[in-house]
């Protein structure tokens, strides 16, 4: 049954059989389904709100996936064709996925968030206290990502108290650049350092960097190669080893990080091996990459290769994508097996959330 729509009242109420008894009803009976009565009829007054709280939409199967690459736009930052539930849980039904965690995406607002200054702790603070009311009425459906208004350290410090501690947040989610800054540069460091204390996961979305424009036009590539950089600056910045609490997520499969990192193996001289002391390869290991647009066997063998199966989860970029551009080509892929399809599909994100197992 739908939560985006009315039920009617049941024949019977809580506490109250249809069923014949013999002799006639007890006097506990009359009363317990009077008592039902008047609570049938105070929810009458309930806000909606409230009534849309009290009954979700039921989860599915625990064997439902859960998508850790899911986006929405809160109606504050949109005119027009704002995200609501709805927007997503139909298809999310369609797909067999039980559970979407909800992100921010660069589309909604721009570069509002990445400029310091009070419109963009205020939109961080939109955001999450949105995302927060979904989950809070749809506790078994879904979960969310943090937005912070990074570059603002104190701003970005605070979100996150806020965030985990009253919120409770599932995570915080980033982009990979902010104005001419990858997530790696030290100005940032801080805000990692808070967030490896509090063992957060971390999830990496890119944006579109004012770099590497060509004659005014974005490449089709440019967000597989800035995941890419990304992950490098993390790399050399000694972020990943200084932080080996934070569970960090990329999206797309981490793009074109899968075929470059030899390249980054090749180039870490000794001026920066102290930056990585346990290697590249081990750093990247311990990194988890969602699934979204990974739907050829030369991305999930490239994946597969860099990284074990425990560290791969299911991600769709719904609605920004449809289902249908990650799901057939995932599910046509044979170089999964059956249990490692149910730890992808689920089990790996259970492990970073614990909640979720339980929902």
């Amino acid at each position: 049954m739908s939560d985006r729509h009315p039920a009617h009242a049941p024949v019977g109420f809580p506490g109250f059989s249809e069923s014949k008894s013999c002799g006639n009803h007890s006097e506990s009976s009359r009363r317990i389904f009077l008592k039902s009565l008047a609570v049938a009829g105070a929810s009458a007054f309930l806000p909606a709100r409230d009534l849309i709280g009290q009954a979700p939409r039921p989860a599915q199967q625990k064997t439902g996936r859960i998508d850790v690459h899911h986006h929405m736009v809160p109606p504050v930052w949109a005119s027009k064709d704002a995200w609501t539930p709805s927007t997503s849980l139909d298809p999310m039904d369609q797909n067999g996925v039980a559970i979407a965690i909800l992100s921010v995406t660069q589309a909604a607002v721009g570069d509002a968030l990445n400029q310091p200054g009070e419109k963009a702790r205020s939109l961080a603070r939109k955001n999450n206290e949105f995302g927060a009311q979904v989950v809070k009425e749809h506790p078994t459906r879904f979960g969310c990502f943090a937005a912070l208004p990074l570059p603002d350290q104190e701003g970005s410090l605070k979100e996150i108290e806020y965030s985990l501690e009253t919120l409770k947040a599932d995570g915080i989610g980033l982009w990979n650049v902010y104005g001419d800054k990858w997530v790696g540069d030290p100005a940032f460091a801080p805000v990692f350092d808070e967030l490896n204390r509090r063992k957060a996961v971390v999830f990496f979305h890119p944006m579109r960097s004012p770099c590497c424009n060509l004659q005014g036009q974005r490449s089709m590539l440019d967000f597989d190669v800035e995941t890419a950089q990304a992950i490098s600056s993390m790399l050399i910045s000694g972020t990943f080893s200084r932080c080996p609490d934070c569970k960090f997520i990329f999206s797309h499969a981490g793009g074109a990080i899968t075929v470059l990192y030899p390249r980054i193996i090749d180039g870490i001289t000794k001026d920066l091996a102290g930056k990585v002391p346990h290697g590249v390869e081990y750093e990247l290991r311990r990194l988890y990459f969602d699934t979204a647009k990974a739907n050829t066997p030369s991305i999930l063998d490239a994946l597969k290769d860099m990284v074990p199966v425990s560290q791969i989860l299911y991600g769709s970029d719904v609605p920004v994508q449809k289902y249908a551009l990650t799901n057939p080509g995932f599910q046509a892929y044979t170089g999964f097996t059956p249990e490692e399809r149910k730890a992808i599909d689920r089990g790996n994100a259970e492990r970073l959330f614990p909640r979720l197992a339980h929902v």
